[in-house]
């Protein structure tokens, strides 16, 4: 078998905001999911990962929306979408043999469904480009999965560059690079997992994206990319909450896009600091490990911390001066002790290319 890889991703900031065609600065990460394939003679799909010990053998005619319906459905869902699009993808053997944390808020299902996309690209001899692909794993995700997600992971693990966060424009699809030297100018950026797991596809992400769309249409928009905040005073209640969010995250991103252009990295945290605020309170999609996650880092040197990825548990992230590493991470070990959570993992987040095969 050869093998593919493609990394998870942290966002560094531009939350929520794909679905409604908004601004997003995410970067690839070193951890990656691996696979290794192989095609088959007739219409079947075997998955099989060494991490779980998990193993499934599918007829690919069965494969649709909502089924199947287990972890299966990304890989699965990714096959069927491409041969939904006219691609001539036969059977296929999958077996996972890394994998970046499972629900860490770290996109470990966009890794998986880009690493496949490579792999019957390349087994298929289909041609694609990544473009094409990353659509294709974006409508495994919503359409077989459920999951109301919206571009930016796929993007962020196919066009990772090392170094460098990448910035879409989710309304057309445009990306640039954008430095991200971590580790040159002293800082280091701590992605801290609350190992509390989310799962997006349970109702919760779907429900916020629902609001966002009735938003819009309420104001008369196409989507909340084109609201300002002089528009929000037109909404009410719960709706001008998650507008609001959506808004002023898509001016946090340009804001944190013209310090990094600028070489001032350093000058971010407090986009960082508010762009969890409005997610815990706004957008209501934290919980209290990641507010004392993030609490706890500045409170011992950070200069700024959000949680990252879809919330409801996962991670969170913090920007820390190279000499305050160790207190970071000694102090929020010792608040989520004090909180009597469970031990987070801690580690640094590397910007890294994107998915590639290994031979």
């Amino acid at each position: 078998m050869n093998r593919w890889a493609a990394p998870g991703r942290v966002n560094l900031i531009g939350e929520h905001v794909d679905y409604a065609d908004g601004l997003c600065l995410p970067f690839a990460i070193a951890e990656r999911t691996v696979v290794e394939a192989a095609p088959r003679a007739d219409e079947l799909l075997t998955v099989q990962s060494a991490a779980e010990d998990y193993g499934v053998e599918i007829p690919l005619a069965d494969v649709g929306p909502g089924s199947p319906s287990d972890w299966a459905g990304y890989v699965a869902g990714v096959l069927w979408a491409l041969r939904e699009d006219g691609h001539p993808v036969g059977g296929l053997d999958v077996h996972v043999t890394d994998t970046v944390p499972l629900g860490a808020g770290l996109s470990s299902s966009a890794a998986l469904e880009c690493a496949v996309a490579l792999a019957a690209n390349d087994i298929y001899d289909l041609g694609l480009e990544r473009a094409e692909l990353a659509r294709a794993c974006v409508r495994a995700e919503n359409d077989v999965v459920g999951a109301a997600t919206g571009g930016m992971d796929q993007a962020a693990s196919m066009f990772g560059e090392e170094g460098h966060a990448l910035l879409i424009d989710m309304r057309d699809g445009g990306m640039r690079a954008v430095p991200l030297p971590l580790g040159e100018p002293g800082l280091r950026l701590l992605v801290i997992d609350t190992r509390v797991r989310h799962h997006l596809a349970d109702g919760q992400y779907g429900q916020r994206r629902a609001a966002v769309e009735k938003a819009a249409e309420a104001l008369g928009l196409r989507s909340l990319r084109e609201a300002t905040e002089h528009d929000l005073e037109r909404l009410d209640g719960e709706l001008r909450k998650r507008a609001r969010h959506i808004v002023t995250e898509i001016a946090r991103v340009r804001e944190v896009v013209a310090a990094l252009d600028a070489g001032r990295l350093a000058e971010i945290g407090p986009a960082l600091d508010a762009s969890h605020r409005s997610l815990a309170h706004d957008y209501e999609v934290s919980c209290a490990e990641l507010d004392v996650a993030c609490a706890a880092s500045r409170s011992a040197g950070a200069l700024g911390a959000r949680m990252t990825g879809g919330g409801f548990g996962g991670s969170a992230i913090a920007l820390v001066p190279s000499e305050r590493v160790e207190d970071v991470t000694a102090a929020v070990r010792e608040a989520f002790a004090a909180q009597g959570f469970r031990a987070p993992e801690i580690r640094e987040a590397t910007p890294s290319d994107g998915a590639s095969r290994l031979g």
